[in-house]
């Protein structure tokens, strides 16, 4: 239906694509973005590393595999188009363990199973021609692997939506949402709004939005905070591109690596602990609320039963800056406490069922005239461009 208004909750780079994908695709519709903080892009875009994923790591068949590899194909052309940073300085994802090496040619099969460009084996000698400084029995080498700027990337998706009659509406924090005769009505306080349609990217509080659109209660969001170590800046001509770990599958996060920044910087990490707060950015910042809310429910106790060891390991990185770099130092031998600062940090978003299963893939519940994007982890922002047309698609029923 033409001359629609449709309403985004979620102005991070998902809500943002898909907003800019909506005003340009369907000729007359408006669009909306509702975002409670006073800029867009604020959380886990904000804080996000900038790597764009090449689709080394999803299952074959997954949304992730499938739309990684179609986002990376369209972020590049827009960042070119637009002049914002892509630089493909590659990636060695790097065993420096003999039990590893099986589990990187299992990566290299799944890796070429979705078609990632260019990737190939490298030895030790060719590791030490791309990387002098680094360690390592073997790799594999994505060299299409890419850095950018995603808040940069966000801030015009918001541009592109405005220049297009559509309005990203700031501070407005999504209190109520309710069906009304022929739309949806969403509410932040004493201000209303109602449109046609009504898709939710609320990102770390992607589950409470959702419930408030009367959508099932899984699965749901606990939030885990990534911190960083930042190489000194005499310290930076260590690494020349993206240095990652053969990831173990016990275990759900990918473990530390080094990633050169847009800016110049090197980050180190991140580790993955349990926030204390959906915004918990700092490991001071507690939220009450947030810590009853995970607590009661039985997914978050099945899953400590499952990862309580990997959980203590990661708290004495945090804690340590010792403890921290000594797995960095495995990748880039030398590299040690005094070489780095203490960095930012991130908080995860990551979709948890009620059997304690931390969700992996992409999930999209449709109610109707509300769509909600109930998991979005990495490659989201890689994808972001991907998943925007997804989810048109999904909600004007061409997907």
């Amino acid at each position: 239906m033409a001359d629609e208004t449709i309403g985004i909750v979620g102005a991070g780079i998902v809500g943002l694509a898909t907003g800019r994908e909506i005003a340009l695709s369907r000729p007359g519709t408006r669009v909306v973005v509702l975002e409670k903080e006073a800029e867009a892009a604020v959380h886990q875009t904000g804080h996000n590393s900038g790597v764009v994923h090449a689709g080394i790591y999803y299952t074959p068949g997954s949304l992730k595999a499938e739309l990684c590899v179609r986002g990376v194909s369209l972020l590049k052309e827009y960042c070119q188009e637009r002049k914002l940073p892509y630089r493909e300085i590659g990636k060695l994802v790097m065993a420096v363990r003999e039990d590893e090496l099986g589990r990187m040619e299992n990566l290299y099969e799944r890796a070429r199973n979705n078609h990632v460009p260019d990737l190939r084996k490298v030895s030790r000698e060719e590791i030490r021609e791309l990387e002098p400084h680094a360690g390592g029995l073997a790799a594999l080498h994505s060299p299409r692997t890419a850095i950018t700027d995603y808040r940069a990337i966000a801030r015009e998706f918001a541009r592109d939506i405005e220049a297009s009659g559509g309005e990203v509406r700031l501070g407005f924090p999504v209190t109520s949402v309710s069906s009304v005769p022929g739309g949806v009505e969403v509410a932040s306080g004493q201000d209303r709004l109602t449109v046609d349609r009504l898709i939710l990217c609320a990102g770390l509080h992607s589950d409470t939005v959702a419930r408030l659109a009367q959508d099932r209660a899984e699965p749901r969001i606990m939030p885990f905070r990534g911190e960083y170590m930042l190489l000194r800046p005499d310290r930076t001509h260590l690494v020349n591109g993206l240095i990652y770990p053969v990831p173990d599958p016990r275990y759900p996060f990918l473990g530390v690596h080094f990633t050169p920044r847009v800016d110049g910087s090197v980050e180190v990490g991140p580790n993955a602990v349990l926030a204390l707060a959906r915004e918990g950015y700092r490991l001071a910042k507690v939220s009450p609320r947030d810590l009853l809310g995970l607590a009661a429910y039985p997914g978050s106790w099945r899953m400590a039963a499952q990862h309580w060891r990997t959980g203590i390991r990661e708290y004495r990185g945090s804690l340590s800056r010792k403890a921290f770099m000594k797995d960095a130092a495995r990748y880039v031998p030398g590299v040690g406490a005094a070489d780095v600062v203490r960095g930012g940090a991130g908080v995860r978003a990551q979709a948890l069922d009620r059997d304690g299963t931390l969700v992996d893939d992409f999930r999209i519940h449709r109610m109707g005239r509300v769509t909600a994007v109930r998991n979005a982890p990495s490659p989201a922002a890689t994808a972001s461009m991907a998943i925007a047309e997804h989810i048109a698609g999904a909600v004007f029923g061409s997907a």
